[in-house]
């Protein structure tokens, strides 16, 4: 029997939730944006969890739109690099920052620098303005062998809740955002491959757990074609 695993979100169902978190959130600002890091960059909980401002900001302020995650902080301990270019994750991630220097959450004396914030203190933070706990964990990888790695269970939970929160319990949580943008990627026509540079994972066979089972038939229906037609 295969593994329950985190439901897809459909476009309607995302905008509401981003809807229901700007209604109902204590801190929409800073929500809003963990969502759509999940949903349009593939990051992990943890990844967004330990992120820092030194890591999306130049020096200058300037956004960086090429985002390089280090082996540090990634799960599988694999730099890789995500993309901050939707639209709505800039005007998100824009309003954040600007949110975050208003309240002291992390600023420094020179605003000349990193928009205010100081660069070595991590992009999202509670509400009391630390960084979220993280937990020591241990799995099995590839090769069979235990290691461990730290997690964000915390900002899991928290974000699990936003999902709760807009009437997406049932099958939805924090994982549905990296499950989504695997699945949107794959249906635009992306190849296995880039999804799995993307996602940060060393073997494509740890890719098809990401996608929506209707993903996979459209990909299975593809190939068979494929094979129909080789010479």
């Amino acid at each position: 029997m295969e593994p329950k695993r985190a439901k897809v979100l459909t476009p309607a169902k995302f905008r509401h939730l981003l809807r229901v978190t700007e209604a109902t959130s204590r801190f929409p600002e800073r929500d809003t944006l963990i969502l759509l890091l999940g949903v349009t960059c593939g990051m992990r909980v943890t990844e967004i969890a330990r992120i820092e401002i030194r890591d999306v900001l130049a020096k200058s302020g300037a956004r960086r739109e090429e985002v390089s995650l280090r082996g540090s902080i990634t799960k599988g301990c694999r730099p890789r690099c995500v993309y901050l270019a939707h639209a709505r994750t800039i005007a998100a991630f824009d309003r954040y920052i600007g949110w975050r220097y208003q309240r002291g959450a992390g600023a420094a004396l020179d605003r000349r620098e990193y928009r205010g914030l100081m660069p070595h203190t991590r992009l999202i933070l509670t509400q009391k303005g630390s960084a979220f706990e993280l937990s020591v964990k241990r799995r099995v990888n590839f090769d069979g062998e235990t290691v461990e790695y730290l997690a964000a269970d915390s900002l899991q939970s928290y974000v699990t809740s936003l999902y709760r929160a807009a009437g997406l319990g049932a099958g939805h949580s924090s994982h549905s955002g990296r499950r989504t943008f695997a699945s949107r990627l794959l249906v635009q026509g992306h190849s296995l491959d880039t999804v799995q540079l993307l996602l940060g994972h060393s073997h494509l066979d740890h890719v098809s757990p990401y996608l929506d089972v209707t993903v996979r038939e459209q990909l299975v229906q593809r190939f068979s074609k494929m094979d129909t037609f080789r010479p």
